[in-house]
């Protein structure tokens, strides 16, 4: 059993053996993500006495840090403190604390930055080369570092990283340090962004003092082309300083951009742009520059205006647009140049405000009455003169208030001094002009342009009613006078509408005697048309008339020789007319359909002879168709010519009478044809 006990003994005492001699060998195992922070215990070099970090092997926190492996630092005479790799997270910053170093100089808020240092993380240079303890200018953006914690503090917005050493005052060091960077938000880089319209104030905390006349730090550093001073908008502190830059509040300001600026440095403060609208001008009062030469001249004994980038008033005003303006170096005074209304009215101002202090001008008349004048002021302002404006008046406000006001009031004062109420009222358009014409003088010599003078009607008081009477009276005058005005005018308008009505009345007749006159005409017209045709026509007719003449002439030549020859066989002329006249007979009374035969004879007596009334009847024609006696008085040859042409008329009758079976009246008018009278 001894033996078996001692067989096991063996290895244990063996792993003992191995144990302890790593340890006294010091054998440590550094994650990759962790660093170790060497503390010796005692050295042949001794202590420090002031110093935290022991740079030339004495005991103490040694300035190198071990990185992840395996490393042998025996206890006997070493510490190893392991600590977390520090991470910056994209887009914020960290800050650094010292805890070992050069002290800070009486001026200096700050430790100057040790570009050897490698971001903090070289100790024994940022020591050797003069770095100093506490808050440092030289910040750390996004990145993994491995910080000896031992003299290093490194606060970001989630932790602050550090080896703790067992002072409570240094813990609450490092607590209000942590807190005043939340409270400038130093963890963010500071963003301006255009939609804003935001300007960035800087204020350095570190560098020289100003000056006693300076208020506003000048503008230094802001050269590209010189790298050693150019501190790229206060993201280089050292190149700050190195240019000459003062603590305080500074004229260069930040406009649209990300800018790394150590809080502790500098804070900055973001106000508007200036913004000047359209219809106005920014004359510029600036507070810092060098004094600069008056560019008024010797008549100008109100102020000096001076050139731009100097100190006062600007001769050059800012014409509109956005400007990023330090306003704690200066301020713009807007002026506006388009039109400006002033109204002595209470209750009343214009667009610009200028006159809210302004009310009714009092008046004392030529006739004792004390009205109240409402009057408005139109001006307006030169842009070019508008810095001479602000340098004798301060603003416009000042202007209305303390010149315009009891100018323009005096003015009026006087004006009704001279004047009864009623010439006030009554000549209130000449009064106008003569005030824009006077005043525009003085206006001018404030340089201001005046553009009108407006005058409302006067007013009476609360207690005072004459003014009122008076105004009534006036206004039954004008009404009786309307009244006259307007019989007459009704009167000419009822002359007026008679004429009317009369050359209605004409236009309507007009139009008739229009239509006549067309009708004549037409008619003329027609009548002309009618009459050549009727000149043809009868042209013609005569043209016709004339052949049918020659040819009724040649006929009747014909004819009249062949009668001729007739007559001459039938015993002349009276023998051939009887015998034409007995053709026209016998055919009317073929016509008519008369019976000549009569059916029923009258007997003239026992005596007579066997003739009826017809054959008597038809003697009595027949003879005195011929001019002949049947009484027997007459020639014997006469009478055996009647009994002839009675015979053979008789005879053709009885012919007739044969074939006719009815009988009808003979008409008088056949009878006419048969038998004319003697005269033809």
């Amino acid at each position: 059993m001894l033996t078996s006990l001692a067989t096991l003994a063996t290895p244990m005492l063996i792993i003992l053996g191995v144990i302890v001699l790593l340890w006294l060998l010091g054998f440590r195992i550094i994650p990759s993500n962790k660093i170790g922070i060497v503390e010796k215990w005692w050295s042949p070099k001794g202590s420090l006495n002031e110093q935290i970090i022991a740079l030339n092997g004495e005991a103490g926190y040694q300035p190198e840090v071990l990185r992840g492996g395996i490393h042998f630092k025996t206890p006997l005479m070493y510490k190893v403190h392991k600590a977390p790799l520090v991470t910056i997270p994209q887009g914020q910053i960290a800050y650094v604390f010292a805890r070992d170093g050069k002290p800070l100089e009486p001026t200096q808020t700050l430790g100057r930055v040790i570009p050897e240092c490698n971001n903090f993380q070289n100790v024994k240079a940022f020591l050797e080369k003069g770095g100093q303890k506490g808050p440092q200018r030289g910040i750390i953006r996004e990145g993994t570092y491995a910080f000896n914690l031992a003299q290093f503090i490194i606060i970001t917005e989630d932790k602050t990283y550090y080896l703790p050493m067992g002072s409570h005052s240094e813990e609450v060091t490092i607590n209000k340090m942590a807190a005043l960077l939340k409270d400038r938000n130093g963890f963010t880089p500071i963003v301006i962004k255009g939609t804003d319209d935001k300007v960035g104030i800087v204020t350095v905390h570190d560098g020289l003092s100003l000056n006693r006349d300076d208020i506003i730090a000048p503008t230094v550093g802001d050269n590209p082309e010189d790298p050693d001073t150019y501190h790229n908008n206060f993201q280089d502190p050292e190149k700050f300083l190195r240019a000459g830059g003062f603590r305080g509040r500074q004229h260069q300001v930040l406009v649209e951009g990300t800018y790394f600026i150590n809080r502790l440095f500098a804070t900055v403060e973001l106000i508007d742009k200036t913004i000047i609208d359209v219809g106005y001008v920014g004359v510029v009062v600036s507070y810092i520059g060098p004094k600069g030469i008056d560019s008024t001249g010797d008549e100008y004994k109100h102020g000096e205006l001076v050139e731009n980038g100097y100190r006062g008033v600007w001769r050059t005003p800012l014409m509109p647009g956005k400007y990023a303006f330090n306003t704690y170096a200066g301020k713009i005074i807007k002026v506006p140049t388009t039109n400006i209304i002033l109204k002595w009215i209470s209750n009343q101002s214009g667009n610009h405000r200028y006159d809210e202090n302004l009310k009714e001008v009092s008046l004392i008349t030529k006739d004792a009455f004390e009205p109240s004048l409402p009057l408005s002021v139109v001006m307006h302002i030169d842009y070019k003169k508008a810095p001479l404006v602000i340098q004798r008046f301060g603003d416009i406000k000042m202007l209305v208030d303390q010149t315009l006001d009891p100018m323009v009031s005096a003015y009026f004062k006087n004006i009704g001094q001279t004047k009864t109420l009623i010439q006030l009222i009554q000549e209130r358009n000449e009064i106008q002009n003569i005030a824009s014409s006077e005043m525009m003088e003085k206006f001018n010599h404030y340089n201001l342009e005046l553009e009108e003078v407006l005058i409302g009607t006067p007013s009476a008081s609360v207690n005072d009613d004459k003014i009122e009477i008076i105004l009534k009276q006036l206004r039954d005058r004008q009404i009786a006078l309307e009244q006259i005005e307007t019989y007459s005018q009704q009167e000419k308008a009822a002359a007026k509408e008679r004429e009317l009505r009369e050359a209605e009345s004409k236009a309507t007749q007009q139009k008739y005697l229009t239509e006549s006159e067309i009708n004549i005409q037409i008619q003329s017209n027609q009548g002309k048309a009618e009459f050549q045709r009727s000149l043809q026509e009868a042209l013609k007719i005569k043209t016709i008339a004339e052949a049918e003449a020659e040819k009724e002439a040649r006929v009747g030549i014909g004819k009249a020789i062949a009668i001729e020859e007739q007559v001459r066989a039938y015993g002349g002329p009276q023998y051939q007319v009887l015998q034409d006249i007995m053709n026209k007979f016998t055919s009317a009374i073929e016509r008519s359909k008369i019976d000549i035969v009569p059916k029923t004879v009258i007997s003239m007596g026992q005596g007579a002879s066997s003739v009826n009334a017809f054959e008597m009847l038809l003697s009595l024609i027949i003879g005195e168709k011929l001019g002949v006696k049947i009484d027997g008085t007459g020639d014997k040859v006469e009478n055996t010519r009647v009994k002839e042409i009675k015979d053979l008329i008789l005879k053709s009758l009885e012919q007739n009478n044969e074939k006719k079976e009815t009988s009808d009246e003979i008409s008088v008018e056949t009878m006419n044809q048969v038998a004319p009278s003697k005269e033809k």
